[in-house]
């Protein structure tokens, strides 16, 4: 062997040492963080546009007559008022959010999946199992993300003037005190928890219906389990995510729970907790499943599977 080829095998070999130095849970953070950072970008216009539709009436005025305020209707109105890059406004603050965020959530996950059923591959969790798992992970996730969530939805909105996530942080302190860098977090918590715990059920159970002989397509075969699973968990959650996003915008005139559910209903009907429904479903569903996709083949690589 030559010389070159023994520096080559003691290189990799010293990446192999420091990659095993790490533990599982730094692994999973890790990967988690990853595969959250290339999703959240992607996708961050759909999460304005969602923001937008539930902030914005049902109708609006241009000219003598009434245009439905839709999905096209906001982006084109983004774009003609902030160009493209209008659309990712609040990238910032969701890659703040969502990274940590990601990392922490798939770290739960790993810790509490090792409890449940192990991590050695040999057991699936059972379907409570898997909702306890996925809802647990995420609520750790939620309350320690809650005062970005805030910060987030506010830049996206358009509603608030920020000029950077520490002066608006304190400017929410100062204004509103601590309750205002947590408010919203019951449904924000009622949004993501279920939400989880039903995708990761889902995702489980349809990923143990894949057949042996796919292994040579498995990232598909993940995405399409992802896919799939994000599509009833956001249609069920779509309530808590128009009542998080009201109390989070306008703390002052939405205190309570209940009154936010008394004035949704009163102006929009049931219809009204669906607002934005299409960019969210769609958003959430690209970013879980290639969020999960990504954060598999990261686990493969650092040797967590």
């Amino acid at each position: 062997m030559k010389i070159s080829d023994l520096d080559l095998v003691q290189s990799n070999q010293n990446k192999d040492d420091k990659n095993d130095e790490l533990s599982p849970l730094v692994k999973a953070f890790l990967a988690g963080s990853f595969s959250g950072t290339v999703s959240t970008i992607l996708f961050q216009p759909l999460d304005l546009v969602k923001t937008r539709l539930q902030t914005s009436p049902s109708t609006v005025y241009n000219g003598p007559r009434p245009v439905n305020n839709g999905v096209f209707h906001v982006v084109s109105s983004i774009i003609q008022k902030e160009q493209v890059t209008g659309l990712w406004r609040g990238m910032i603050p969701s890659i703040s959010r969502c990274v940590p965020g990601v990392g922490l959530y798939f770290a739960s996950l790993h810790y509490l999946k090792g409890v449940f059923v192990g991590n050695d591959g040999k057991n699936k969790p059972s379907s409570i199992q898997a909702i306890l798992i996925g809802m647990t992970a995420r609520s750790i996730s939620g309350v320690c993300l809650i005062p970005m969530t805030v910060i987030k939805t506010r830049y996206e909105s358009g509603h608030y003037k920020y000029t950077s996530i520490p002066s608006a942080a304190l400017q929410i302190y100062r204004q509103e005190g601590a309750r205002g860098l947590t408010c919203g977090l019951l449904p924000t918590l009622a949004r993501d928890a279920p939400f989880s715990g039903i995708y990761f059920m889902f995702y489980s159970q349809l990923q143990a219906l894949v057949p042996a002989d796919m292994t040579q397509c498995q990232s598909l075969a993940n995405f399409g389990c992802g896919v799939a699973a994000g599509i009833l968990a956001s249609t069920v959650t779509q309530p808590a995510d128009v009542i998080k996003t009201k109390m989070q915008l306008y703390p002052n005139k939405f205190a309570s729970l209940p009154g936010v559910l008394v004035y949704v209903h009163k102006k929009y009907g049931i219809k009204g907790y669906f607002k934005g429904l299409g960019p969210r479903m769609l958003r959430k569903t690209l970013i879980a499943a290639m969020a999960w996709t990504l954060y598999e083949k990261a686990t493969v690589s650092m040797g967590l599977k």
